[in-house]
């Protein structure tokens, strides 16, 4: 093959050659891919449908999800395919589609990370001036340069990647297509070189994002080891430890697995290098956000719950509610609570019910009373001429 249009697939690495193996890796990665799109697309839900949500470190995260749904969804489809399907092939402009896509969003992950480590700064160490630094305005162009940037660069390492003359073959030791894999089928040494530098030219625009970020959390642990209250130092280390986490686990797995010495480089170290950087972050990313962040686990509650809800309780008129209001089921409803009730078991939001009805689910029951917008009158007279309020919160009886 004396050129790279001269290859028409590439061949990728395979898991195994046992067929029952085979399989066993389809359904473990079909798990890790269906847990990534559930953990990413509710983070992404919530933050969207909640207006609580709706501020400048949520909206990064709401980034970050999108950039982990397209990172996990550019490598992992194809690997499962092949192991169903019992192939190695993907084709030539494929594979460019692939690392184009798997690039640009890697690399816009990474300075979307560093984004984040910025907001951290400024919410921590410069409060007052969080609103006018980080404006929706500026956000929403700070997120805008992450992703441009990593098309930029994808686009840059992706069309010399392959204008490149390939003569090794067209087998590559990866399960998805990786430029370093590539350059390995590389006939000229210049053309290596050249690719090889723009390579550098890119750690190097990374290695100052870090340096970046490390000096914004040494910025951070000082000012909040300066906070008087213990309250005020859990709280700062609880907003900032899941993105720590995440930059860490980022970039000790994808530094490690570019920069490792050749005589430490074999298939089987390669391979499980690529999985930690390309296909644990997406999955895992969820949960480490949502396990120390109390806001964003009552946004999921609240998601779910609303959810389940409305489709386990059933609505039914109810005929005691024929003639005058009752008052005490009002003040029952106001008060949130149902005598006899014990701890918080259900959730619900009614909107626009004009008539009373009756919840009935697996907890219990409850009358539910049309209210006003506003406070309800003295003598709960006229109940069915307002709307019904939103219910926060609603405990239902025992």
């Amino acid at each position: 093959m004396s050129n790279g249009s001269s290859i028409t697939h590439f061949l990728l690495l395979a898991f195994t050659d046992t067929r029952e193996l085979q399989l066993l890796h389809f359904c473990l990665f079909l798990g890790i891919y269906l847990a990534a799109l559930l953990g990413n697309g509710l983070i992404i839900t919530a933050v969207a449908c909640d207006h609580r949500l709706h501020t400048p470190m949520y909206f990064f995260l709401l980034n970050l999800a999108l950039l982990d749904l397209g990172c996990i969804s550019t490598t992992l489809p194809k690997a499962m395919a092949n192991s169903l399907w019992h192939t190695r092939a993907i084709s030539f402009s494929g594979c460019a589609a692939q690392v184009f896509l798997f690039v640009s969003l890697i690399s816009a992950e990474f300075y979307l990370l560093t984004v984040m480590a910025y907001d951290r700064y400024v919410a921590i160490c410069k409060p007052l001036h969080y609103g006018s630094l980080l404006g929706s305005r500026a956000c929403v162009h700070m997120a805008a340069a992450a992703w441009g940037s990593g098309f930029l660069h994808a686009l840059l390492h992706t069309a010399n990647t392959f204008s490149i003359s390939l003569c090794q073959g067209n087998g590559l030791d990866q399960f998805f297509c990786e430029i370093p894999q590539i350059l390995k089928l590389s006939c000229s040494q210049s053309d290596y070189l050249r690719e090889v530098g723009l390579i550098v030219f890119g750690a190097s625009l990374f290695s100052l994002c870090f340096v970046f970020i490390v000096v914004s959390y040494v910025q951070i642990f000082r000012a909040v080891l300066r906070m008087p209250s213990q309250q005020g130092q859990h709280k700062a280390f609880s907003t900032c430890l899941p993105h720590l986490v995440i930059v860490s686990l980022f970039i000790s797995t994808s530094f490690f697995s570019y920069l490792k010495t050749p005589s430490i480089t074999s298939p089987v170290l390669d391979l499980v290098l690529s999985i930690l950087y390309s296909v644990v972050p997406p999955a895992v990313n969820p949960l480490i956000y949502s396990m120390r962040n109390q806001e964003l686990k009552d946004a999921l509650r609240k998601l779910i719950g609303h959810f389940f809800i409305s489709h386990r309780l059933s609505l039914v008129a109810h005929p005691r509610f024929t003639g005058e209001c009752d008052c005490e089921a009002i003040s029952i409803l106001l008060l949130g609570s149902v005598p006899g009730s014990g701890e918080p078991q259900e959730k619900a939001w009614w909107e626009d019910a004009e008539e009373p009805f009756h919840l009935m689910g697996a907890g219990g029951d409850v009358l539910i009373i049309p209210l006003p917008l506003t406070t309800p009158p003295p003598g709960c007279s006229c109940y069915h001429h307002y709307r019904c309020k939103v219910i926060s919160r609603l405990i239902l009886s025992e």
